[in-house]
Order: C-alpha cells, then structure tokens, then sequence
C-alpha cells in the first residue's frame, strides 16, 4: 500500500493514512471486500506506532469505508454511491475554499476567479 508521511504535515499522521485510503477507496484503486493490511503490518511499513494505524482504520471502519471481521482482517467496504458523492464534494470544497483564500490574498475578483474556473474546468 502506497501511504505517504508527511512529518511537516499540519495534519497528524492517523489523519494522513485516513485522507489517503480514503482517496483510494474513493479512486477505486481499492475495490470492495479488498483485504487491508493489518495494523501491525501498516505500522511496520509506515515506522509509526500501531496505535496510529488502530486510529485510522477505526476512523475508516467509523466513516463506512472499511469493517473488520475478527480473526479475519479489515477490508474496503461495499461501495456507498451517496457516502462516496459527499466525501468527493467535501474535500473539492476543500480545495476551492484554499483557492478562495489564495485569491483574497492576491486581489483576484470574484469575476478572475470564476473565468479561471471556468476555463480550467473546459480543459478536461
């Protein structure tokens, strides 16, 4: 699994591995039913305490992405088409409040910015 640490991250590193399997799981990188790595086996990799790991799946499990079967593993959850919509529109809000915050600071209208959007969004 292909999970990125960032110790200059403002965000802690449960919340890290959490945004990261979550947008693998929201790619369809990691399809449903989809074994997990286990914790201690994630922790190994990633050199972090196992309780980090503990944290993030049981946020994941919390979230509806992944569930756990005793003695078995944790897997990726059947797919929540509207679960799934939400989360994708929360972190594109994300973004576009970051790009608002950059345009305040840069003196770019509202008007800029909207032709900017626009012109992008065209491009794909």
């Amino acid at each position: 699994m292909n999970i990125i640490i960032s110790n200059s991250s403002g965000k802690p590193i449960y919340e890290q591995i959490t945004s990261q399997m979550k947008g693998m799981i929201l790619a369809g990188e990691l399809k449903p039913h989809d074994a997990l790595p286990s914790m201690r086996l994630l922790a190994k990799e990633l050199r972090i305490s196992v309780i980090t790991t503990k944290r993030a799946y049981e946020d994941l499990e919390k979230d509806g992405f992944i569930y756990s079967v005793v003695g078995k593993g944790s897997f990726v959850a059947d797919t929540n088409h509207e679960l799934m919509r939400e989360e994708q529109l929360k972190i594109i809000e994300d973004h576009l409040n970051a790009a608002i915050g950059q345009a305040h600071q840069a003196a770019v209208s509202k008007e800029e910015l909207v032709d900017m959007l626009t012109m992008l969004y065209e491009e794909v």
